[in-house]
C-alpha cells in the first residue's frame, strides 16, 4: 500500500455538492498506510466500506493506494470516470456514493477544470486505470468551514475512489 501526504493548496473552486472531487498532486512523500484503507477491500467489484477510526484527522490530503492500476495515467487535464464512496473521516458514515445509484454509475469529470473540491481532484491525480485509492481530505481541501448540503462545516472527508477510464 503506498501513501502520499501532499502539502497544503490553496486553490478557489466553487463547490460542488455533486460531488465530482479533482486537481493535481504537488510535493509529495511516501510513507506507511494508515489503518482506515488497511481495512477498504481490494475487490474492485464490490462497494467498499469505509471503517471509523480513533486516528487524529490529518491536516493534509494524504491518499493510499489499495489497488494499483496499470492503465492509463490520471493528469491534470484528462478526463476521468470513477466510482466512489464518500463518508465522513471519524465515523465512516457514508454521505454519497456513485455505487448507490448502480453499479455501473460514474462520474466523469475534467481534473484540474474546478468541477469538484480541490481534495477529491487532487486524490485521483497520478491514479492509473484499474486503481482503488483511500482520500482522506481535510476541511480546507474540501468544503471548509461553512460546508454544504450534508456536508457540516469543518469536515474531514474520506473517500474510495476506483478509476474506470481516463480520456483525453
Amino acid at each position: 500500500m503506498n501513501r502520499r501526504t501532499v502539502r497544503r493548496t490553496l486553490v478557489a473552486v466553487p463547490l460542488s455538492i455533486a460531488l465530482s472531487l479533482p486537481l493535481a498532486a504537488c510535493g509529495s512523500s511516501e510513507t506507511a498506510g494508515s489503518a482506515v484503507a488497511a481495512e477498504v477491500s481490494a475487490d474492485l467489484g464490490v462497494q467498499p466500506e469505509l471503517p471509523p477510526t480513533d486516528e487524529s484527522a490529518p491536516e493534509e490530503l494524504v491518499t493510499d493506494d489499495v489497488v494499483v492500476g496499470d492503465g492509463a495515467e490520471a493528469v491534470e487535464g484528462t478526463t476521468v470516470a470513477v466510482k466512489y464512496v464518500g463518508a465522513f473521516y471519524e465515523t465512516g458514515e457514508e454521505f454519497d456514493s456513485s455505487w448507490s445509484r448502480g453499479e455501473d454509475e460514474v462520474l466523469t469529470v475534467t481534473l484540474g477544470a474546478g468541477q469538484v473540491i480541490p481534495g477529491f481532484d487532487q486524490g485521483v491525480t497520478g491514479m492509473q486505470v484499474g486503481g482503488r485509492r483511500v482520500v482522506t481530505i481535510p476541511s480546507d481541501l474540501g468544503y471548509g468551514p461553512t460546508g454544504q448540503g450534508p456536508i457540516p462545516g469543518d469536515a474531514t472527508l474520506v473517500f474510495v475512489i476506483d478509476l474506470v477510464e481516463v480520456s483525453a
